[in-house]
């Protein structure tokens, strides 16, 4: 057989062509295919533990335990929890005789985790009504305080932790019933967030989320804007926004729950782990001209914040973990059972003490046992289940002074064990 020459090497030169091109786009394909494993296998479903089922407790205790804690906060004769005519519901801070956006939201929460429709429902109807703006400057978003009485509104500005907590309630909604019930909560959450782009300083009314900083502001508007509070910085929530909002600003929210949790590096103290109930966006302290610096109420919630993240989304574990394991012995050592519920952030007793209603007084109040309890699953120390079986032995009931907040301190506990018990979670849509 005779073999032309030119014809050869034009095929090797074909050949090699060949391979050459191959060689590059397999190991491109192959890169591609692993990138999308990655990205695939980047958030992983979370595992949510039942600490208190690890911590001995039989499982009918336990959902014994929580259908109590509902039980004591919405229908109790102690209750937060009111009902209002054949559709609507409000849940009140009794002891300041308001109804709040915190509140509100707080209850929905509970209700769309316990699937307590009726309820979430009732929340939502009276929240737009009585405090949702319908217009103005403010549209979309919700006067803070109301008179549940009177219905008047005690002030017409918005606290940012009230939105956020509506949004993400409302998008957890659409996924567990659907948009055809009644509510449309997807369109519901959609009209809260849309509006919140379109607030560019008009009426001195801005977004809830700093944009400059991406963090959330203590208030949308006025000087408000331009600091915050640690205990509405919620990144686990921004990761859901990215997730279900879909209304374009994804990439944003997400670049929020980053900045979240690098803003909590710096708004923790390095030793006790206490945080300021108001900062800078630099983590700094922020003083007021109503109170000094310090770790009180409102910070009671960072603990339960990050421990949701590291639950939900588990991007800044060690730092968490750290945190925990501080926080934690801080408390410890100013013993289990007795620790107060105000410090300095480096440990001390403040001088400043913030009254909650009428009382000024340092407690060992339910509310921090509670919310330090959740800690305990981001701490790797097996000691840490101490507070674990702390906020199962704690009662909500009054103090022997009377002394008694069946709100923020029932929200509080209840909140603490649907995390402790694995009943606060990501809910997505049903698969269909």
């Amino acid at each position: 057989m005779i073999i032309d020459k030119n014809f050869a090497s034009e095929s090797l030169v074909r050949l090699h062509y060949l391979v050459l091109i191959l060689g590059l786009i397999f190991p491109v394909l192959v890169i591609s295919q692993n990138k999308k494993k990655e990205e695939k296998s980047e958030f992983k479903a979370p595992q949510y533990r039942n600490l208190f089922k690890e911590a001995g407790y039989s499982q009918n205790e336990i959902d014994k335990k929580l259908a109590k804690a509902y039980y004591d906060v919405f229908e109790g004769s102690n209750k937060v929890y009111f009902e209002e005519g054949d559709s609507l519901g409000y849940v009140s801070d009794i002891k300041n005789k308001d109804a709040r956006t915190e509140g509100m939201s707080y209850g929905m929460m509970v209700a769309v985790q316990l699937n307590k429709k009726e309820v979430f429902d009732r929340l939502w109807r009276w929240s737009v009504k009585y405090m949702q703006h319908q217009d103005g400057p403010r549209e979309g978003y919700f006067a803070w305080s109301v008179n549940p009485e009177t219905k008047k509104q005690n002030s017409a500005g918005s606290a940012s932790d009230g939105e956020l907590y509506f949004v993400t309630s409302l998008l957890f909604a659409s996924n567990r019933w659907g948009n055809t019930t009644g509510i449309d909560y997807y369109k519901e959450g959609r009209r809260i967030l849309d509006n919140m782009w379109k607030k560019d300083g008009t009426g001195n009314i801005y977004n809830i989320i700093n944009t400059e900083h991406k963090q959330i502001s203590f208030v949308p508007e006025g000087g408000g804007y331009n600091w915050t509070d640690p205990s509405y910085h919620v990144p686990a929530f921004f990761e859901i926004w990215a997730l279900y909002a879909k209304d374009g600003h994804e990439q944003f929210y997400k670049e929020c729950a980053d900045v979240s949790r690098q803003f909590l590096h710096k708004a923790t103290h390095p030793i006790t782990g206490l945080n300021s109930d108001y900062t800078e966006f630099t983590g700094e302290p922020h003083p007021t001209p109503w109170m000094p610096p310090g770790f009180r109420y409102d910070s009671w919630r960072v603990p339960m914040n990050i421990a949701m993240d590291y639950a939900w989304y588990g991007k800044d574990k060690k730092w968490q973990e750290e945190y925990a394991s501080k926080f934690q012995n801080f408390l410890r050592s100013k013993g289990l059972d007795t620790f107060e519920d105000q410090f300095n952030l480096d440990g001390s007793k403040p001088d400043f003490i913030l009254q909650a209603g009428s009382v000024k007084k340092l407690r060992h109040s339910i509310g921090l046992v509670a919310t330090s309890a959740t800690a305990s699953l981001v701490n790797k120390d097996k000691k840490s289940i101490d507070f674990v079986h702390a906020v199962w032995n704690a009662k909500l009931e009054p103090y022997e002074d009377c002394y008694f907040d069946p709100y923020y301190d029932g929200l509080m506990y209840l909140f603490s064990l649907m995390h402790l018990s694995g009943n606060y979670q990501i809910i997505n849509p049903a698969v269909k």
